[in-house]
């Protein structure tokens, strides 16, 4: 699946700040962000397979000559993850302390998922520094807040905000031109993370996938979930299950976003949270994304990486 190698750009977004897009931004065609300062740079995400890492790498080699690499993966999902280890050994690693048991329960299982992609060498290197509400990362004179916000489109999501700049990484909890993805997270936890993200003031929004972005992202992703919090009340009180319903929903105005079979997995999503539980508790994912593949008219879900 590497024949096709969709756009892929350094764009710098302010003095030093760079977001590294991969476009169209679906399945496993993730973003990454580089910040430079100080004698290096904070890799934010390190992207699905070993090729797409190493040409990373050489990209923030172009811009940041100095010897240091921080490393933010902003949750465990394997292609925001599998390219840790190409920044070599002396890379600090940092993520949320939820981050470090899923990627270690997780492992390499997105590989298995599409087994005909030329994944490379790609291993678990999991981070070597971890926190639970906030961080500070020094870059030179320049601060870069990390802060957990979630159980969103996981339980361990991460967002790189930086307050002079105004700029925010933020992961998967939003993207751009792409369905929402709440199924290892949570739909009503996700409402709330975008609230709080919305305080900050973002003027630029680098997302998790797709184009770079401004706040506007924030408001559709909110009017998605939203849909399906209601769609998903409407099914349980017909006694719909979760694809029965998604056939019959359409797209809410939501077709021009791209990987709209995942309205199976947000509803299944939000169905686990009209009962009682926590929050972002586990769901078989494995039989969730088989029933994704049968609303998608029996094929697999197309993955560019």
């Amino acid at each position: 699946m590497t024949d096709q190698v969709p756009p892929v750009g350094l764009a710098e977004l302010a003095e030093g700040v760079h977001a590294y897009i991969q476009l169209p931004g679906g399945w496993c065609m993730s973003n990454a962000g580089v910040i430079t300062g100080g004698d290096g740079a904070l890799v934010v995400d390190t992207l699905a397979t070993e090729s797409r890492a190493r040409r990373l790498r050489a990209a923030v080699d172009a811009v940041a000559p100095g010897k240091l690499r921080t490393i933010v993966n902003t949750h465990h999902h394997g292609d925001h993850i599998f390219g840790n280890h190409v920044f070599g050994p002396t890379a600090t690693i940092i993520a949320h302390e939820n981050a470090l048991r899923e990627i270690t329960k997780t492992g390499l299982a997105l590989t298995g998922m599409w087994p005909d992609v030329d994944w490379g060498d790609v291993r678990i290197t999991p981070p070597s520094l971890t926190f639970t509400d906030r961080l500070t990362v020094r870059l030179g004179r320049r601060t870069a807040e990390l802060i957990h916000l979630g159980p969103a489109h996981t339980t361990n999501d991460v967002v790189v905000w930086l307050a002079e700049e105004r700029i925010m990484f933020a992961g998967d909890l939003v993207m751009s031109g792409a369905t929402p993805f709440m199924l290892m997270g949570s739909v009503a936890g996700s409402l709330t993370a975008l609230g709080r993200l919305r305080e900050f003031g973002a003027r630029q929004l680098v997302c998790g996938h797709g184009p770079v972005t401004g706040p506007e992202v924030i408001d559709e992703t909110v009017e998605y979930l939203e849909w399906i919090q209601g769609l998903a009340a409407n099914g349980v009180r017909r006694g719909l299950t979760p694809l029965e319903l998604a056939h019959e929903a359409g797209d809410g105005g939501f077709g021009h976003l791209i990987d709209g079979e995942r309205i199976v997995g947000n509803l299944h999503r939000a169905y686990a949270e009209l009962e009682s539980g926590p929050l972002g508790r586990s769901l078989d994912v494995v039989g969730i994304f088989t029933e994704m593949v049968e609303y998608n008219d029996g094929r697999l879900p197309t993955c560019l990486a």
